[in-house]
């Protein structure tokens, strides 16, 4: 959200499931929808609920 108040967004170029690229690119889009958002914020929920003990693990190392 923080890069589209900007400008930007992140671009990932894909191939056969594998990504190969990703970049910073200007764009004239401002935002998601609600709904967009809300699945968002649960997937971002659900990846730090999936993996709390690693993330604290990397953090104080």
């Amino acid at each position: 959200m923080i890069l589209h108040t900007f400008g930007w967004a992140i671009v990932t170029e894909i191939d056969e499931g594998k990504i190969i690229d990703v970049y910073p690119a200007r764009v004239k889009f401002r935002g998601f929808g609600e709904e967009n958002n809300t699945e968002g914020y649960v997937k971002v929920s659900q990846f730090l609920k999936d993996n709390v003990n690693e993330l604290l693990t990397e953090a104080e190392d």
